[in-house]
């Protein structure tokens, strides 16, 4: 019986919408780990110089700036740009992250990817329709449209190269701008 019990239960947690949402690969679960991934790094964290080197210091020519970025799953209807009911919680997530004082001052890119299947010219447009929704959905909750842009990337920068058709190519990255 104890079985049958534990078996349910992890049945219930595999297969609810919630469960699939928020496990989604590269999908942060909370608005705080999105605000984690995309606010810009506290200078007060930066550790101070080790003792004797004060006054030295390092060429900062081939430091490069590290992106800020965030690959989401976000599902559409077939063949449109139409955001599905289980990709809501998610998108709630990014709101609430992107009105937060800590990503207040920062702006977006929206880039839409879709996987290898069909034309380059359709899923160049697809997901350039796609990326356009997700910041239709951030204005109508309260993001600044001033704030956030969009780009569709079709399938030429893909996640998983040894399989162009694989499901996590067609994705959403939100990045953070200078």
């Amino acid at each position: 019986m104890r079985t049958v019990s534990l078996l349910s239960v992890v049945v219930g947690v595999l297969f609810s919408p919630q469960a699939f949402v928020q496990n989604a690969p590269g999908t942060p679960m909370s608005a705080e780990e999105i605000i984690k991934q995309l606010a810009p790094p506290d200078p007060a964290a930066t550790p101070a110089p080790a003792q004797g080197t004060e006054g030295r210091t390092r060429s900062l020519r081939n430091l490069k700036p590290v992106a800020r970025s965030i690959d989401m799953s976000i599902n559409f209807e077939f063949n449109s740009a139409k955001i599905t009911p289980d990709s809501l919680p998610v998108l709630e997530q990014l709101s609430i992250a992107m009105k937060a004082n800590q990503l207040a001052q920062t702006r977006f890119m929206v880039e839409g990817h879709t996987d290898a299947k069909g034309s380059s010219r359709y899923n160049l447009d697809l997901s350039a329709r796609r990326a356009q929704s997700v910041v239709n959905y951030l204005q109508a909750k309260g993001v600044e449209t001033a704030r956030l842009e969009s780009i569709g990337k079709g399938f030429t920068e893909l996640l998983n190269n040894t399989d162009p058709l694989a499901a996590e190519n067609r994705r959403v990255r939100i990045k953070a701008l200078p």
